[in-house]
């Protein structure tokens, strides 16, 4: 049960005489539906009412959902209180001033959703305005009748309200003011609106529909303990529901902060164990340097990619098992930036239903001039991804597919290597290798620059098989 559910049955409870103990020395409700009619009666007399206001439209069996106290009276609203629609004089923005003498114009968004009171509101409307509105005094009721309707607030202020609003003024005595609001808030409340509303082309809330609705009435002196009872409550209510979003937030994170913890436990060699007849990662070094250096001799790299900045003692984060070497990103990869296959726009057309397209991020329905058709490493280039790492920035794409100008595009000796580099980079913080703010981006020599803990070839294997596994379990706690 979330704390709004909680909230619903504790109102519930209240409505139905199930939350405080019933006092039989407190005065019945039939007392204070006497009064109100002997109030009516006066009005009436005094040309203030009209006589049809004193029918009463008896309430049938089939409409009371529940039974309440015999100290307690079923009653319609628009027997004990007067409902009435706001107004707006047209068009609006004629009405609106700044001046001194201007009547405060209440509406919608000065409501916090959620909250009780209006104490204040951001705009005036001209005195003139007020024959085409309706005025409003602090402790009348304001309901929503539209859009999001039947939410319930008490004015603190005095001002004029739109057509968005009922006003409700319960007759003096009938009800303690936090007693109805509660009512009003409650789900017994909403589900009535909702249905007297049900099946119309725009869902208003009109005042006849709110005066048809019906309400338990408890003696006013249990409407206040009831009152008393239920602020007693709602605290804890809040409490609880504060604790459930962090555990639901918690809850929400876990797999992504496991998967970062498994992750960092990786690329520390303390995920899988290390094998004494791995072919250490120097070997690998070895392997992929005289790789290049046959590339450089073919001309498909300039003799500046075989280039190695030292690493120095600051930059390394944290300490590997001996087989591994740290390296430089680009020490260890290939960039295949400049052997994009170029396609005149023709040539593009006719190919744009055939092949993927990957840009800095996954798949997307564009197409650049350029055509892959091996699997390679794409790393976002520039974007806001880069900092926040919402989601992954590396992906080893595969097939035949187009790549945009907003991915690096990078080859590897072999997959394994390639995919466990697609795994460290997604694992690492990447701001000291991005420049800008606005529009962050992270450039080749940067890149390049990056500090890889590099494995033997054979634990990167076991590594990637492992976060397989790790992942595919982790996934199951978000169904």
């Amino acid at each position: 049960m979330n704390a709004q559910q909680l909230k619903n049955s504790i109102l519930q409870e209240a409505i139905q005489g199930r939350l405080v103990p019933q006092d039989p020395t407190d005065e019945p409700a039939s007392a204070l539906l006497e009064r109100i009619r002997a109030e009516k009666e006066r009005l009436v007399k005094a040309g203030k009412l009209k006589k049809k206001d004193l029918v009463v439209n008896p309430i049938s069996e089939d409409e009371i959902p529940f039974d309440i106290p015999d100290s307690w009276e079923w009653v319609r609203m628009g027997d004990i209180t007067v409902i009435a629609r706001g107004g707006s004089p047209r068009p609006i923005k004629e009405y609106l001033t700044d001046a001194p003498n201007g009547l405060n114009w209440i509406k919608i968004g000065d409501t916090d959703k959620g909250g009780k009171y209006i104490n204040s509101c951001k705009e005036k409307i001209k005195p003139e305005g007020l024959k085409k509105t309706r005025m409003v005094h602090p402790g009348d009721f304001l309901l929503t009748n539209s859009m999001s309707f039947g939410r319930p607030y008490i004015t603190n202020i005095e001002g004029c309200i739109h057509d968005g609003w009922l006003m409700i003024s319960p007759y003096a005595g009938v009800f303690d003011q936090s007693y109805l609001y509660y009512i009003l808030s409650s789900a017994y409340a909403y589900k009535q609106f909702c249905d007297k509303v049900a099946g119309a082309v725009v869902q208003n809330l009109n005042s006849d529909k709110v005066a048809d609705s019906i309400v338990p009435l408890p003696p006013l002196a249990e409407q206040k303990r009831i009152v008393a009872k239920i602020e007693e409550l709602l605290p804890k209510v809040e409490e609880y529901g504060k604790a459930q979003e962090a555990l639901d937030k918690l809850n929400a994170e876990l797999p992504d902060r496991l998967k970062k913890s498994v992750l960092q436990e990786a690329i520390e060699g303390r995920l899988v164990p290390q094998d004494p007849t791995d072919e250490p990662a120097s070997v690998l070094l070895a392997k992929i340097r005289q790789e290049k250096e046959q590339l450089v001799k073919a001309g498909k790299l300039k003799k500046k990619d075989l280039a190695v900045k030292p690493i120095s003692e600051d930059e390394i984060p944290f300490e590997i098992p001996d087989s591994w070497e740290w390296v430089r990103f680009g020490t260890i990869t290939i960039n295949r930036d400049s052997e994009r296959i170029p396609l005149s726009v023709d040539q593009r057309s006719k190919l744009v239903k055939s092949y993927d397209y990957y840009g800095a991020s996954g798949v997307i329905d564009k197409v650049d001039k350029y055509l892959f058709d091996k699997p390679l490493l794409l790393i976002g280039e520039d974007g806001a991804n880069l900092i926040n790492r919402s989601t992954p920035i590396a992906f080893i794409a595969k097939g035949k597919y187009w790549v945009n100008n907003h991915a690096h595009v990078l080859d590897y000796q072999n997959e394994d290597l390639m995919k466990y580099m697609c795994l460290y980079i997604n694992s690492i913080s990447l701001v000291e290798y991005v420049t800008g703010t606005a529009q962050p981006k992270m450039n080749q020599e940067k890149m390049n620059s990056i500090v890889v803990a590099l494995p033997p070839l054979a634990e990167q294997k076991r590594i990637v098989a492992k976060i397989e596994e790790v992942f595919a379990e982790i996934d199951k706690l978000k169904k």
